[in-house]
């Protein structure tokens, strides 16, 4: 399966979706840090004991920690980086499926795709980068290398 679309002047990258067990566990225990808090606070002050300040930090701090596993929870199952090429501009965002990433637009003199090589050599995965120097967008969707070639090649061609 390939984990790359284009389509006119867009590129979309695709996220290997992890294990489904995974994912559930994952959107289970985010929501469980959202809503845990919040029972804990209303069963102690239903008990008539009141409520402290104590109550809103763990509330602020789960929220926290259930917002980050819900974004990966998101990126494991929705996730995609969009690339749009114009003129001599680059827009890049990622995709959650529930909320987008900022815009970041990058320009660039002369487009140059390379290959950063990421985890186990055995692997032969590596993400897509596109400039040089502090003018680049690294996208962080991990993809077979062959599969990555075949990608610089349509590019250029393309762009």
């Amino acid at each position: 399966m390939k984990q790359y679309h284009i389509e006119n002047n867009q590129v979309t990258l695709f996220v290997k979706r992890s294990p489904a067990l995974v994912r559930v566990f994952m959107f289970i225990l985010s929501f469980l840090f959202f809503i845990l808090p919040i029972a804990g606070m209303i069963g102690y002050a239903s008990n008539g004991k009141g409520i402290h300040f104590g109550f809103f930090a763990g509330i602020f701090i789960f929220g926290l920690i259930g917002f980050y596993l819900l974004r990966l929870a998101l990126w494991n199952t929705f996730g995609k980086e969009e690339l749009k090429f114009s003129n001599h501009t680059i827009t890049y965002h990622a995709n959650y499926g529930w909320f987008k990433d900022a815009i970041k637009s990058v320009e660039l003199e002369s487009l140059k795709f390379t290959i950063q090589t990421i985890g186990y050599q055995d692997e032969n995965k590596g993400v897509l980068s596109i400039g040089e120097n502090d003018q680049n967008i690294e996208c962080v969707t991990k993809m077979p290398i062959t599969q990555l070639q075949e990608l610089i090649t349509q590019l250029e061609h393309r762009f």
